[in-house]
């Protein structure tokens, strides 16, 4: 094991944060991780393990260096891993003071800034200065809970750089993760937001008692209208049936991991949006992410039927059962 091509920083202190922890434990001799409550952090090291979530994997805490402290994180740190939720980015980012520009940066966040409506990559381009050829993206189908019981994962690493691809990729190399690169940035970030969204009608149709038969075909019309609006937004030689595409979109809307899926299923039993996110002990990102491709999709116009449809169910309150039998109507 070593550290390269530098010290690397865990950005956030929830499950996928967590869960990438976990590799990174497994390829670097030390690493640095920043959460915002120093009590959590406390309890962490008297437990060994974070106390919140994926409370079963346990650390060696004398190779972690922990920080509430975010600027002090960022100077202590070459290579950043972000992993908070997209809709807490920017809340966390407004405490930072020191330069970002020169760090690496990789974004494990499946989901885009909301008001913004960027990309996360685009962000920290945009408002940080960082240079694209410094970002990476995390993407595939690799839900928290299965790294944390060592199942075999595939992550890909998107980057406009091949080296730096490859040489990050070779972080999260372990026995139970195995990786590939691509260039695909914007594709990959796209198809990571999408998905969410996806995966909460998903879980609408699970919830008012649609079969396993309807399941696929609205699988299908998902991913050809996932390929559609990358294809709009970043044109591109890409093919949808990829792991990176295809395979997130399916994981993320059949496992019973996904907490989008289960947002959506208490909607389709009956839940109010709002009752079902305050039972919520996770963020369900597709919530944000339907509103902000909604908006970037009224420069594109893309026919996106299931887009409308989720849009109508969560931000115009139509009844679920209503919006659903209507858009089966589309499908082919």
């Amino acid at each position: 094991m070593s550290n390269i091509p530098g010290k690397v920083g865990i950005m956030g202190g929830g499950s996928w944060a967590t869960a990438l922890a976990k590799i990174i434990s497994m390829t670097q001799t030390q690493f640095n991780w920043y959460m915002r409550r120093p009590e959590q952090i406390e309890e962490f090291k008297m437990l060994g393990h974070n106390p919140f979530y994926l409370t079963a994997v346990k650390f060696n805490i004398e190779n972690i260096q922990f920080f509430h402290n975010i600027d002090e994180m960022v100077r202590n740190s070459d290579i950043l891993i972000f992993a908070t939720p997209s809709p807490y980015l920017k809340q966390h980012l407004q405490k930072l003071h020191v330069p970002l520009k020169d760090k690496i940066i990789i974004s494990a966040i499946k989901g885009i800034v909301p008001d913004e409506n960027v990309l996360v990559s685009d962000y920290f381009t945009k408002f940080y200065k960082v240079p694209a050829d410094h970002i990476a993206v995390l993407g595939g189908p690799c839900h928290a809970e299965e790294v944390a019981l060592e199942r075999l994962s595939y992550l890909t690493v998107g980057c406009s750089s091949d080296e730096l691809a490859q040489t990050l990729a070779s972080m999260f190399n372990t026995h139970f993760i195995r990786t590939s690169i691509s260039k695909d940035v914007t594709g990959i970030e796209y198809a990571s937001v999408l998905k969410n969204i996806y995966a909460i009608v998903a879980g609408i149709c699970h919830g008012l008692k649609y079969g396993d038969n309807f399941q696929a075909i609205f699988m299908s019309n998902s991913a050809i209208e996932m390929d559609k609006f990358i294809q709009a937004v970043s044109p591109l030689d890409r093919k949808i049936c990829e792991s990176v595409y295809l395979g997130d979109l399916i994981v993320t809307a059949y496992s019973r991991f996904s907490r989008n899926r289960i947002f959506g299923a208490m909607i389709g039993k009956g839940y109010s949006v709002k009752t079902a996110q305050l039972e919520m002990e996770m963020i369900a990102e597709g919530y944000y992410g339907t509103k902000c491709i909604k908006e970037i999709n009224n420069i594109y116009k893309v026919n996106m039927p299931i887009l409308d449809a989720v849009y109508s169910i969560l931000y115009e309150r139509k009844p679920a059962s209503t919006v659903i039998r209507k858009l089966t109507e589309t499908f082919k």
